[in-house]
Parts: C-alpha cells; structure tokens; sequence
C-alpha cells in the first residue's frame, strides 16, 4: 500500500498530539504491534513491541510538562518520514536523570519514521539534543 506524505504527517501529527496531551494509551495506538522504539542514549535501548514503549512515555510525561512540538522541517521517502522538530516546555521532574527544578526547557529533536503497509508507526527513532538540554539545566 503506498503511504502518501500528507498520511505519514497526519499521523506523526497525531502521535505529537498525544505526546502533547500526556496520553500514553493515544501514543502507543499510533505504533504498530511489533514497533520498533528507539530514543537513542535511552538507558533501555532500543525496545520492540507497542506495550514496550510503555514505560519511556510514562517517564517523559512525568518528567516533562506544557511539551510543545514545533516541525522544522521533513522529508519524505518511500513509507519514511524524518521530522527535525522544537520541543518546548518545562522540566518538571528528571529529564534525561537531570534535576528539572520546573524550569523552562528547549530542545531539537530529530525523528526518524517508518511505517507500516497500514499507515501505522513501525519504527521511531529519535534522536535528543542532550547537550543542549545540560546546558539548560545545569546542576549546581
């Protein structure tokens, strides 16, 4: 089945929603049953299986609030989407093992996605610019 881009961003954009709204069961819809997630440097590494992915949002979403998610840019290949994106928001508890101490955070991200014949994500990778967020939260 082709995937046109105007699908992959509705679903991304969907996905993004969720994340936005702290909507775990809503994130975990939008991935396939067998995706692949990986948020590269996560102590985890990479997990395979939608319930897999659980515990990573669980901790994002008490760890970061107010998220927004801005695209930058994306580019489109065959069932491929790559999202440069702007997170904003507030540190609320311990991104990344990081004191957050509710302070104001920003931050690139750069998703790269792919997806099934059913229009479903089958594998997330992203990428966190983490120096960016280290610098932003230092921990005196």
């Amino acid at each position: 089945m082709q995937i046109s881009p105007r699908d992959m961003d509705q679903k991304l954009d969907e996905h993004f929603h969720f994340e936005r709204t702290d909507n775990v069961e809503g994130v975990l819809s939008t991935l396939a049953p067998d995706a692949v997630h990986d948020i590269v440097g996560w102590p985890s590494g990479p997990t395979l299986g939608r319930e897999n992915a659980r515990p990573f949002y669980e901790t994002l979403f008490a760890d970061l609030a107010e998220g927004e998610v801005t695209s930058v840019s994306r580019y489109y290949g065959e069932r491929l989407l790559i999202d440069e994106s702007l997170w904003k928001g507030r540190a609320s508890g311990r991104p990344f093992g990081l004191e957050g101490r509710n302070r104001p955070l920003e931050f690139r991200l750069l998703h790269l996605i792919e997806f099934n014949d059913e229009g479903q994500i089958k594998k997330e990778q992203v990428w966190i610019d983490l120096a960016a967020i280290i610098q932003q939260l230092p921990q005196d």
